[in-house]
């Protein structure tokens, strides 16, 4: 499947005259995008025409769900502290771990024989569906919170290291340069919003994705579908805005006089990104009025804004979490939420596992548990699909840079974890997969990284087998040539 863009059969034959004759207005339009860096950020296409790079289109059959908020705990939660209680493993607290469990293997900061460790939070199963968590995470025990969450405990990835973990998480590799899942999502369907870019990216906590932008961008699609990132303080989006001396009237003059020059170069050269570049710089136009409105959360009232636990100013989760429903209501395709600090190896008190946890917990937790509730209270969540995780699992043993401390910790750990989905079509108070006793391999319903990727595109209506583009002589696809529909999750 792919969009309708000029076919390029026709550059195969230009000649190194066409090439140096086009240089020209290569070189014109490189110095443009060094002056309007900004407005190549904010790069989505929207539906101003049936030949719009961002037109909607149908996905291959009726979805389940139309839009995604996924909400990546950068660093990877320890989920045999929140989501994944072992009795056994508390049990066997102390004890040298089993050489069948070291031998061979090699970890990211633990060397030796390190001591097996329980958790030390409390464990009681909550909802209709008897769903095992922990007192990390309050806000969660609510049953109209975990009656709409959908658990696979079974998760697996190859890789325990954060960026390429990452990668592989949202690009299908842990190597740079594939696109993101945002950018397949918006690839496939388009946007259901002129005025707003249909795929957006919201950071907390200050630091940027492990992945960088490769994380949300759009690697070899045209880059009309990689992820605009917004500020929830300051100017929403940098450089959207119009210079100093430049009144609304002038802009849209401007515009059109690139807008003739562009498609002047489209008619020559039939460069997708010469289309993108059209629609990047219209959109831009509009998000200037658009964009500050949807972002304005004084707009909501104190009942939601304290349900959130949401400040207007912040940049802040709870913040976040609010703006990626103002976002989806407003028809943008996919949000994506980063908040870093997760890294839970207990090399001080804020990555411990007891105060350190219930502190990031206390952020966290309650703006997602909002999330949900107000999505169902709008009916937005049957068709909202939220995935929530980090890009790997933690070890059920200490941190061996922390083995004398009082400070517990885990290393990084990528045989099994655990994340969890609600709505837009998946199954509510439903636990899927299971680990072994102590939390060291899956032991029931092995689900990979593909399986999971197959599974989202499944949801919003595509065979991910044949949502492909084609690119150095063969077709890609988000799952690369793996991945299976994990039908057992869908309602």
């Amino acid at each position: 499947m792919n969009p309708q863009l000029p076919r390029l059969s026709h550059l195969e034959h230009a000649t190194r005259r066409h090439f140096l004759s086009a240089s020209g207005v290569g070189l014109g339009a490189m110095a443009l995008s060094s002056l309007s860096a900004g407005h190549a950020d904010a790069a989505e296409a929207i539906r101003i025409d049936p030949t719009s790079p961002l037109a909607i289109r149908e996905p291959h059959f009726a979805a389940k769900a139309k839009r995604v908020i996924y909400l990546h705990l950068t660093g990877s939660p320890p989920n045999l502290d929140i989501y994944d209680y072992k009795p056994e493993l508390v049990k066997r607290d102390g004890q040298n771990c089993p050489d069948e469990f070291l031998a061979g293997r090699t970890f990211a900061f633990t060397s030796g024989v390190p001591k097996l460790m329980g958790t030390p939070r409390k464990f009681a199963q909550h909802g209709e569906g008897g769903t095992w968590l922990s007192d990390a995470v309050p806000n969660f025990h609510d049953k109209e919170v975990v009656d709409e969450m959908c658990f696979v405990h079974s998760m697996t990835t190859n890789q325990f290291n954060h960026a390429p973990a990452e990668l592989l998480i949202y690009t299908g590799s842990p190597r740079s340069g594939r696109p993101s899942m945002g950018a397949w999502a918006t690839y496939g369907l388009g946007s259901e919003n002129q005025d707003l870019p249909g795929f957006v990216v919201l950071i907390s906590s200050g630091v940027q994705p492990n992945g960088g932008a490769n994380s949300f961008g759009s690697g070899f699609l045209p880059s009309v579908f990689q992820g605009v990132q917004c500020r929830s303080k300051g100017d929403p989006v940098l450089y959207a805005s119009d210079p100093q001396g430049m009144d609304r009237a002038l802009r849209r003059r401007s515009l059109d006089a690139l807008k003739g020059l562009n498609q002047l170069q489209a008619e020559e050269l039939g460069h997708p990104e010469t289309v993108t570049r059209i629609a990047q710089y219209e959109l831009a136009y509009r998000m200037q009025a658009s964009v500050p409105e949807v972002m304005d959360i004084t707009r909501e009232t104190q009942q939601t804004l304290d349900s959130y636990g949401a400040k207007p100013g912040d940049s802040s989760f709870a913040n976040n979490c609010l703006l990626a429903r103002r976002l989806v209501e407003q028809g943008v395709r996919y949000v994506q939420l980063f908040d870093w600090g997760w890294d839970f190896h207990g090399t001080g008190e804020g990555t411990g596992l007891t105060s350190g946890l219930t502190n990031k917990w206390a952020v966290t937790d309650k703006p997602i548990a909002a999330l949900i509730k107000d999505l169902k209270r709008r009916g937005l969540l049957k068709d909202t699909l939220i995935v929530c995780g980090g890009e790997f699992g933690r070890t059920p043993f200490r941190e061996g840079r922390t083995a004398g401390s009082k400070v517990l910790g885990r290393d990084h750990y990528p045989d099994c974890f655990t994340m969890w989905m609600a709505g837009g079509g998946v199954k509510g108070g439903f636990n899927y997969g299971q680990t072994d006793e102590l939390g060291f391999k899956v032991s029931e319903n092995e689900v990979t990284i593909h399986d999971l990727q197959a599974t989202i595109m499944h949801l919003l209506g595509f065979n991910h087998e044949r949502l492909t583009f084609r690119f150095q002589g063969r077709d890609y696809r988000l799952t690369d040539v793996h991945g299976k529909v994990v039908d057992a999750l869908i309602a």
